[in-house]
């Protein structure tokens, strides 16, 4: 009998009715194949990196803030003060700041991990976002992060994105991609129709004028990009290669997700999605990967807010099959015969 039977098994033996909890059965799962272990163990070292960098597409109108939010909420982040530092403190997870691209140089800080690959990358609605070479490197200092963070012991894997102007890259990586422009774009800053029409022409003139390749992803990521948003995907693949799991937040981290995928498709066996984001791309892109969000609380703020939340159902998951009696342990009948096939 292979692992995944036994995991299913194992489930269906616990005393509750077959599937009675849902996708929490599915998470647990996912986690046991992830750590190739029948009872999976629990975490002792739950990271969430937030990947920060400035995006050149903000000379267009398309957000709602100023460009120097960017560094303004690095700043936040360090000091302990964004949402991101609240809920990572009530779930017990750590909080890193990696600046990718910021247009500042910060001093050194503990919890900074300083990866930048230029100060901002360029308008992509006049010529691609960064060179190839910069968009490989990207890549490449996101794996080194990843290797870092897994080898000081961290076992649960978030990442959170911020950077004014990101989700019109997100929206230009997924355009690329092949999704449809309407069913893509929405605000992530409040913005107003004529905001949200600037940037429905940002991402369709940044389609027109580079000609992203959707066959290859560092073309994409090249010419239609953000430094963090590469750094989040070599990020993810080095976790995933290490069978570490890690947890995308919303809209922009799940393009970056996007670039992984398409990249080494195994990523997904690795990867949860820790909510689903009010941005309405969100949603058609986890729809279209089947890959199925744990929260939806109508967040957009990023920051990996909705990642780090969704760990204590994560590892609520692990303590129910670890956790639970069995009908055999628990001396209780089983009753009416269940049906295994109802596990997926």
């Amino acid at each position: 009998m292979d692992l995944k039977q036994k995991v299913i098994d194992r489930l269906n033996n616990l005393t509750k009715p077959v599937r009675s909890l849902g996708y929490l059965e599915d998470i647990a799962l996912k986690m046991a194949l992830i750590q190739n272990k029948e009872i999976p163990e629990l975490f002792n070292d739950k990271r969430v990196y937030v990947f920060a960098s400035d995006h050149g597409v903000v000379e267009n109108g398309v957000s709602a803030y100023p460009k120097d939010v960017t560094y303004q909420m690095v700043f936040n982040f360090l000091n302990g003060g964004a949402a991101i530092n609240v809920f990572s403190r009530h779930v017990g997870a750590k909080v890193y700041v990696v600046d990718a691209g910021v247009d500042y140089d910060f001093q050194d800080n503990h919890s900074l991990i300083k990866m930048k690959v230029g100060y901002g990358t360029k308008d992509f609605t006049k010529g691609p976002a960064m060179s190839r070479e910069e968009a490989e490197k990207c890549i490449e200092l996101g794996k080194k992060i990843a290797r870092e963070a897994i080898k000081e012991g961290a076992d649960l894997l978030a990442v959170g994105d911020m950077g004014i102007g990101n989700t019109t890259t997100a929206s230009a990586i997924a355009v690329a991609f092949g999704y449809n422009i309407d069913d893509i774009i929405d605000i992530g800053t409040p913005l107003d129709s004529e905001g949200i029409k600037r940037k429905r022409e940002a991402v369709l003139r940044a389609i027109e004028v580079n000609r992203p390749d959707p066959n290859d992803p560092i073309d994409v990521l090249s010419k239609v990009g953000g430094y963090c948003i590469g750094e989040m995907a070599g990020f993810i693949l080095e976790a995933a290669h290490s069978k570490v799991p890690v947890v995308i937040d919303g809209f922009p981290t799940t393009s970056a997700f996007l670039i992984s995928y398409y990249l080494d498709k195994d990523v997904i066996n690795y990867v949860f999605s820790g909510h689903k984001s009010y941005v309405k791309g969100h949603k058609v892109i986890l729809d279209s990967l089947n890959l199925r969000p744990i929260l939806d609380l109508d967040m957009r703020l990023g920051e990996g807010t909705g990642a780090v939340l969704s760990m204590p159902l994560i590892e609520a998951a692990i303590k129910m099959i670890r956790e639970m009696a069995t009908f055999d342990s628990a001396n209780v009948s089983k009753g009416i015969d269940q049906n295994l096939e109802d596990v997926k």
